[in-house]
């Protein structure tokens, strides 16, 4: 359990069983009295709670950790909750609600239903438009539940909380306490206590009609299921303007043609349907119609059918009284309209079945428990013949070739049908479909929109300048790399849908693994950096000049993105004829920049000339490396360009993390708090920082199917900063620091890359790429500081600015532990990584 431990959780539940309440009531069981009291003030209830918005996050992580509880035999949650099961049911029934609840499918019905993971955030669906769109809760949703389905209420109040709204809920007088015990405990793995606060749960008989009216009456949606009867006597207590849900009875029907009937394995299919849930649910067929006029082909299909019935099984539970004086008398009517020539009757002897020719086509409900009509329907008469059932019609089976089955469902649509599956497959569904033809998620939700001017332009996430993002925190040991790898082995092939290489700048490239959503949810939020960071899809004409090949992702990456966004791109890519690729930038009118910095330093050196006569190039987004203080002048002073800014923080393994805004300057990032949360820990002890201490920076990822990766630490240092941005967003900032792999060991001293170029710059006004090489001499040990020759550097005036500057590497040099030298060469020369293309800052051949 993740939100609390087992014993506390289990001793709360134990405190609310002590209540003998019958009601769940945000968060806590109480008693009839309490409850009507109460009521009276649920309008003030419901205001409280969507004064604070639900993160959809919040609702995802505790789903997916009560499912997880659900499935496992020997989880005391789930040992709780069987006591509480109807009659009838047994433990297979938390198996079924396991797997609804589980991460992998809420993310595909949310994503199905409401575009993505969070609805809720207003975001630009253009972002050529200062245009914010989202899904809003419709705010209280009174769900009444039926009393047959013991997983609909539960299953029901998730949807409400997923779409954010707030939630109460009507059960059956006569049923047990699982759904209100369920909820408690999904409330339980909440520490925010945001979910308890959006669910109440009642227990009572439809005959008081004065708590429906008070349940009913600040409604803004009620979701009601049941027949005519059951949704006209809640329709009475829903007051004008509310939106009435209906989850009503249906009738679903069978349809073969000619070609079909005769085969052996449609019988058998047609039966597996009939006698599964024995035609309980309401897309079990209760009519066989067969492509034909003629009455003889409906009698002798009737018969054959017959036989594949009585050689099944028969049902375990019998019909009730009622059900069985239905029953009777159906069959009795048909038995004496055989002697008309209008009906002939097979049924068992025991009466367990019975098939019910009819030559006449229109629909006739079936009395259910495997009672079923044939009836003729010529294809060219389905739509005139079914459409006046239309509000009652929900799914087809149709056995027929592929391209009948292409014809006659779209006749069953116009005829008023929702669904066409298979024969043999008409209970069986699939994540994130639509019920009785539309979204639940978008009957709770309202789509809402903000129209802002020009001083948004920068501005991804309406939201942001709002309040911050509030995601569950964070638990379990730290994780690093090769525990990464490891998990990524454990990926099942249906998570594993991309490759991605890391560039190796700084070990053995690793591999990371991606669905095609998560991709797809990581390629916005860059986008929505990017735009922060000052692009501009409207004007901006961009030069993709990432390393591309082998796995790599930055191209790729950056490729999605700029499709995304909606901006023009020239897909360019990192290669080693700077002249063609600077002629293609001058030709097709670039002027921003997407690359690593080194590149981008070896292309515009070494095409300065071409590049400085142009003189288009206005905007360098940059990512992998960092561009020195003295760097970004030389780009201003040299080049004209007017913006050099961070494109993304991130890795291959757990995508962007951070971006920078029109007013972040050197390392400071915002973090990608709708993704990602972040924890800043000691160098030494895994103990959070003091506030503004450099640390390193461990992330875990929340939006990720199929793998966990929480607390991971990347192997960056870096520092929060503290307080809210200038540019307003609420989202929190931090400072990168350098790498661990940057602060190395050299005789009995730290010494870090990042010093090293700081004192370059500062002391030296060096503005080149640098890069450290380490080395074993028999006495001892040699750093070797390479700097680019062209850059104009003088290794002996860097040599004394580092002994000057940097008093541990003086030391180490005055006591003869360490050589120092300063070398100048290529820019070429310098060591990278054959991937990325990344500069190494740190080369330790010392073995």
């Amino acid at each position: 359990m993740t939100a609390r431990t087992e014993k506390e959780t289990e001793k709360e539940t134990q405190t609310m069983d002590r209540t003998a309440g019958h009601h769940y009531w945000q968060g806590a069981f109480i008693g009839d009295e309490e409850a009507g009291r109460r009521l009276a003030t649920l309008p003030a209830l419901v205001e409280e709670a969507l004064a604070s918005p639900l993160e959809t996050e919040t609702v995802l992580a505790a789903c997916d950790a009560l499912a997880t509880a659900l499935r496992d035999p020997a989880h005391p949650v789930r040992d709780r909750l069987v006591r509480h099961l109807p009659e009838g049911e047994d433990a297979t029934l938390l198996d079924e609600l396991g797997t609804h609840l589980s991460r992998t499918e809420l993310t595909r019905k949310l994503r199905r239903e409401l575009g993505g993971t969070a609805p809720g955030r207003l975001n630009r669906p253009d972002a050529r438009e200062t245009v914010y769109e989202a899904w809003a809760p419709v705010g209280l949703v009174a769900h009444i539940a039926p009393g047959n389905a013991a997983t609909v209420a539960p299953l029901s109040i998730v949807e409400g909380l997923l779409a954010g709204n707030v939630n109460i809920l009507k059960t059956s007088g006569g049923d047990t306490l699982l759904t209100q015990h369920l909820l408690a405990e999904l409330a339980a793995f909440d520490t925010s206590g945001a979910l308890a606060a959006r669910v109440v749960v009642l227990r009572f008989s439809s005959s008081r009609k004065e708590w429906l009216e008070k349940m009913c009456a600040p409604a803004d949606a009620v979701a009601v299921w049941g027949g005519e009867s059951a949704v006209e006597g809640i329709a009475a207590h829903v007051p004008p303007g509310c939106r009435l849900v209906e989850w009503g009875h249906r009738i679903s029907f069978a349809y073969l043609t000619r070609d079909a009937w005769d085969e052996s394995a449609t019988l058998e299919a047609l039966a597996d349907d009939v006698c599964l849930h024995e035609q309980q649910a309401c897309s079990s067929p209760q009519v066989v119609y067969l492509d034909t006029e003629d009455e003889r082909d409906v009698f002798a299909f009737a018969e054959r059918f017959a036989e594949v019935l009585a050689a099944r099984p028969a049902a375990v539970e019998k019909p009730d009284i009622a059900e069985q004086a239905e029953l009777t008398t159906t069959e009795l009517v048909a038995r004496l309209e055989e002697h008309l020539g209008l009906t002939r009757v097979f049924a068992a002897p025991d009466g367990s079945w019975r098939v019910m020719a009819d030559t006449r086509p229109a629909l006739t409900a079936s009395p259910l428990h495997r009672s079923v009509w044939v009836k003729p329907l010529p294809r060219g008469k389905l739509i005139a013949t079914l459409r006046p059932m239309r509000r009652y019609l929900q799914t087809v089976g149709i056995a027929a070739s592929p391209t009948d089955t292409a014809e006659l469902a779209r006749a069953a649509f116009a005829a008023g049908v929702t669904r066409v599956t298979p024969l043999g497959a008409m209970l069986a569904g699939y994540s994130g479909e639509p019920h009785d033809g539309v979204y639940a998620l978008q009957r709770y939700s309202r789509r809402v929109a903000v129209q802002a001017d020009a001083r948004f332009a920068t501005t991804a996430c309406l939201d942001d300048l709002a309040r911050p993002v509030l995601l569950p925190p964070p638990s379990g040991p730290l994780t690093g790399k090769e525990e990464v790898q490891e998990l990524n082995r454990q990926v099942s092939r249906a998570d594993a849908e991309l490759y991605f290489h890391s560039g190796g700048s700084t070990g053995a490239p690793a591999l990371s693994l991606f669905s095609y959503d998560d991709y797809d949810t990581q390629m916005h939020a860059a986008a929505r950096g990017l735009l922060a960071a000052g692009y501009d899809p409207m004007a901006d004409r961009t030069a993709n000049l990432f390393y591309c090949g082998g796995m790599y992702g930055s191209f790729i990456s950056f490729f999605s993105i700029l499709e995304r966004l909606g901006g023009v791109q020239l897909p360019l890519a990192a290669g080693p004829d700077h002249r063609a690729t600077a002629r293609a930038l001058i030709d097709h009118r670039a002027d921003t920049l997407f690359g690593m910095p080194s590149y981008l330093w070896q292309l515009l050196h070494e095409e300065a000339d071409a590049l400085r006569a142009y003189g288009g190039i206005r905007k360098v987004f940059y990512g992998g490396e960092h561009f020195t203080d003295a760097q970004q002048r030389t780009l201003r002073d040299t080049f004209g360009i007017e913006v050099v800014r961070s494109i993304t923080y991130g890795s291959t393994d757990l995508g962007p993390l951070g971006y920078q805004c029109a007013r972040s300057t050197g390392g400071v990032h915002h973090l990608h708090a709708d993704l990602h949360t972040m924890e800043i820990l000691d160098l030494e002890a895994d103990r959070p920082v003091a506030p503004g201490e450099t640390g390193r920076l461990v992330f875990t990822t929340h939006a990720r199917r199929g793998q966990h990766l929480g607390r991971y630490v990347i192997g960056d240092l870096g520092r929060a900063v503290e307080g809210r941005c200038p540019c307003g967003s609420h989202a929190p900032r931090f400072e990168l620091r350098g790498r661990t792999g940057d602060v190395v060991r050299v005789a009995t001293y730290f010494l870090n890359h990042r010093r090293f170029a700081a004192i370059a710059q500062e002391r030296a006004g060096y503005s080149g790429e640098l890069q450290t090489v380490l080395t074993r001499l028999d006495a001892r040990e040699r750093l070797t500081v390479r700097v680019e020759r062209a850059g104009g550097a003088d290794p002996e005036r860097l040599r004394e600015a580092f002994l000057a500057g940097y008093p541990e590497l003086r030391s180490a040099v005055t006591e003869r532990l360490l050589d120092l030298a300063v070398e100048a060469v290529d820019g070429a020369k310098l060591d990278r990584s054959p991937t990325s293309g990344k500069l190494r800052a740190v080369v330790d051949l010392r073995g």
